[in-house]
């Protein structure tokens, strides 16, 4: 396995976005209920997130909990919320202790009271720190955050605040949830599961893709610079040819 001393600092993604996938299967692995591995995940979340500071990229964004999790059986979403509520308690100190800022994405109105509360402490305990942004998407859908966008646009337009001729690119991401983030250049999905499942899709336009067959709790620092390196080998055109980029780069 690759260590940090592989990789070139001088070419980090800026921004790497993580699908965390494959929990309740590592669960059933080892003949345990999904909470079990959804529990043992937080290690790996502890481990990758310190890892990516560590190495020195400056925003990582975890896809915790989408807008479709809300449709799995409610003793599940009853632990899930508390396993939250718990670790945002417990790995704030970590945040701090390693100058790292928790921001969040998504429909946080639907997060229970409590979970709320304590996502709010961290985000406001940790928002000095500028070593690294850690951006957590929970209740969240990209379609949802692109429809959002558009009425509120809408809304601008009928107001009078903004004309037609305002709506671009730069207009349209302000208005979503990641307006003062920028687009990751690298996403990550872990259990060998080949979709991007609503995640980012305004986002990621131009993000290189790497899927991993490791179920996430089994992920670690070491992979993420395996994927990192796999990032730093890609040629990155945006539609140029490989001449261009050449040429460019001379």
């Amino acid at each position: 396995m690759p260590n940090k001393t592989d990789i070139n600092t001088n070419t980090l993604p800026n921004h790497v976005a993580i699908i965390m996938d494959g929990n309740g299967r590592w669960a059933k692995q080892q003949s345990k209920i999904r909470v079990f591995g959804h529990k043992v995940g937080v290690t790996a979340v502890r481990d990758t997130v310190e890892g990516a500071a560590e190495i020195g990229l400056k925003y990582l964004t975890l896809y915790a909990f989408s807008s479709e999790n809300w449709n799995r059986p409610k003793s599940e979403i009853n632990a899930l919320m508390e396993l939250l509520v718990n670790t945002i308690t417990k790995e704030t100190k970590t945040l701090m202790n390693n100058n790292i800022r928790l921001v969040a994405i998504g429909n946080l109105d639907d997060l229970p009271k409590k979970c709320l509360n304590n996502l709010s402490l961290a985000i406001e305990k940790t928002s000095q720190n500028n070593k690294m942004t850690l951006v957590l998407a929970l209740s969240y859908s990209s379609r949802k955050e692109i429809v959002q966008a558009i009425q509120q646009i809408a809304e601008k337009i009928k107001s009078g605040d903004m004309s037609m001729d305002d709506i671009n690119e730069e207009s349209v991401k302000n208005h979503l949830y990641t307006y003062n983030i920028p687009d990751p250049e690298l996403l990550i999905r872990t259990s060998g599961e080949l979709r991007i499942s609503n995640f980012l899709m305004w986002q990621i336009a131009y993000s290189e893709l790497y899927f991993t067959k490791i179920l996430w709790p089994d992920f670690r620092r070491e992979n993420l610079y395996e994927a990192l390196l796999d990032f730093q080998s890609r040629e990155r055109r945006f539609g140029k040819t490989s001449e261009q980029i050449e040429k460019e780069n001379a």
